[in-house]
């Protein structure tokens, strides 16, 4: 693939792809935590993320040694979205159902937009203004801050890491956007997984010790969910997506991630879905539309 820009529809696809293997993938997060430490669960998923771009590059011929303007994305990429999202959501998790974590960390539009206004100069339309006030109403619906118990340390803590970890990726997705591409995304999927594996092993043995890993057929599958489709597919797809819309869409049409993850909890692990949850998903998938269907000039 070139570094070309790719056309809207193509971008949109990309993005459908991106919002249905993450929204999955919090499910699979939560469960690793039965077999794993939290931040050995993602060293461990992004080990294989890793392995299958790597197969996946050398199946198609297309891995290439990184050149030095490539650096600065791969550390951004690598650092703050496969790394410190991932281990700051992983940690989150032991004091948050999967649904409500998804929710609090999709506020990421609410950092992107103003960040991408200022740093990038990205206009803001007036239905991206639409999409971003339902999206953020629904989010707000969903997580209902007057109902949360403030006195429970533990989740204030645990919802701390996972806003914490929205910031983070905020300040990916505003990087990746402003970023000029020398090599393509593609080839540098698998050097941004590396660098994400080593960090957070190097950080897990650090705080969690020795891995204590007892194997078997289901932690397989989830990690290799995980790894192929949470990272090697959704990532490589994340990045042309935000290099090909401006900031501001690809952060609304993310919020489809939560609607999913919503749904996939409440399937597989059960949790209910109330009326305040199904209201703020339909505001989102509003949300979604309005944003998406702007035309405003980049």
């Amino acid at each position: 693939m070139s570094t070309q820009i790719l056309p809207r529809r193509q971008a949109l696809s990309l993005l459908v792809v991106v919002v249905l293997a993450w929204g999955f993938t919090w499910v699979v997060s939560k469960l690793l935590l039965q077999y794993m430490t939290p931040i050995w669960a993602v060293a461990a998923r992004s080990v294989a993320g890793a392995a299958a771009l790597l197969a996946l590059g050398l199946a198609l011929r297309r891995v290439a040694w990184p050149v030095k303007a490539d650096i600065p994305v791969i550390l951004s990429v690598g650092l703050l979205h496969m790394g410190a999202f991932a281990a700051l959501v992983s940690l989150g998790l032991q004091y948050v159902p999967a649904g409500r974590s998804v929710v609090l960390a999709y506020t990421t539009p609410l950092w992107v937009i103003p960040a991408a206004r200022v740093f990038l100069g990205e206009p803001i339309g007036r239905g991206r203004q639409l999409g971003l006030a339902l999206g953020l109403l629904g989010l707000v619906v969903i997580f209902n801050p007057l109902a949360f118990d403030w006195r429970n340390r533990e989740a204030v803590f645990g919802n701390g890491l996972v806003l914490l970890a929205a910031l983070c990726w905020a300040a990916n997705i505003v990087y990746v956007r402003a970023h000029r591409w020398v090599t393509p995304p593609f080839e540098l999927a698998f050097w941004q997984a590396l660098l994400a594996s080593g960090v957070l092993a190097a950080v897990a043995w650090a705080a969690e010790g020795a891995p204590r890993v007892t194997w078997s057929p289901d932690l397989g599958w989830l990690l290799g969910y995980g790894g192929v489709f949470g990272i090697a597919v959704a990532y490589w797809a994340a990045v042309n997506v935000n290099r090909s819309l401006p900031a501001g869409v690809t952060s609304i049409g993310l919020l489809g991630v939560p609607v999913v993850g919503l749904l996939c909890s409440a399937v597989v692990l059960h949790e209910p879905l109330s009326a305040p949850l199904l209201l703020g998903m339909a505001l989102i998938v509003a949300g979604i539309a309005a944003g998406v269907l702007d035309k405003t000039p980049r």
